[in-house]
């Protein structure tokens, strides 16, 4: 059954804040954190069986992983794109989370950017019955690319909300990635709370660097009240690399941002 949400929480990516760990020492860590979620990138390069041992055992929530990696902007990829959302669908439905992140695919050299995007559209309406019917949300994901994507297609969310209006699906929304968009555009509180229908799921990260979200220029908590404040009843992944060798402390403190 796919989990369901009342309340704003966090949730931890694996994959990043605990990179190299197995997943036991992992789930357990996330648990004497007081954190009630994992999210993760892929679902099929993992031992599930492993994974879903590991976060039972401790009480865990599996708030999101990705959909394949396929370029939305590029047509010749749409039957690989909508195949990898229905497979993704698949492992969603037995990891009992309901939401899939998807990254849209690099800038196309040489083709008009109109193109690309109207290829994105209609990769999403493809994909839209499939999600409906399974009760599963896609999430897709502007990125930065001053520091970590270059030559990624979607950067500002102002278009990524253009194209959930365009999609017109309740299973297709954003993730917004706070740290990605503060360092693309910034204006982070008007932005979310102005499109805040549109987000289905958040990111966190310190910026900048991409650490601990208590090291760095945004300050969190106000952002995390602002959002419980706009009415968001979902999860914010905290997905960074830590400096710090300890990772309980660090994640205890933002985990009391949320009581």
């Amino acid at each position: 059954m796919a989990c369901t949400m009342d309340r704003f929480s966090p949730s931890v990516c694996i994959d990043a804040v605990f990179e190299g760990w197995t997943f036991q020492d992992a789930c357990r860590t996330v648990r004497e954190a007081g954190i009630p979620a994992i999210e993760f990138w892929g679902w099929w390069d993992k031992d599930l069986d492993a994974l879903q041992e590991a976060q039972n055992e401790n009480g865990l929530t599996i708030s999101a992983c990705c959909t394949k990696f396929v370029s939305l902007v590029n047509p010749a990829e749409r039957s690989a794109y909508v195949d990898g959302v229905a497979a993704s669908i698949e492992a969603a439905k037995r990891l009992g989370t309901n939401i899939l992140i998807s990254q849209v695919g690099d800038f196309r050299e040489g083709v008009p950017r109109a193109v690309q995007y109207d290829s994105l559209i209609e990769g999403l309406c493809q994909a839209a019955p499939l999600l409906e019917r399974a009760d599963v949300t896609l999430v897709i994901e502007p990125l930065n690319e001053r520091v970590d994507h270059p030559g990624y297609y979607l950067v500002h969310s102002d278009e990524a909300f253009q194209i959930i209006d365009e999609v017109e699906s309740d299973n297709i929304k954003v993730v917004f990635d706070i740290y990605h968009q503060q360092i693309s555009e910034g204006h982070l509180i008007e932005t979310i709370r102005k499109n805040i229908q549109k987000i289905g799921h958040f990111h966190a990260a310190g910026n900048p660097g991409r650490h601990e979200l208590q090291k760095g220029e945004i300050a969190y908590p106000y952002v995390f009240d602002q959002i419980r404040s706009a009415g968001f009843a979902g999860y914010v992944g905290l997905e960074y690399w830590p400096i710090d060798f300890e990772r309980l402390p660090a994640l205890s403190e933002v985990a009391a941002w949320f009581r």
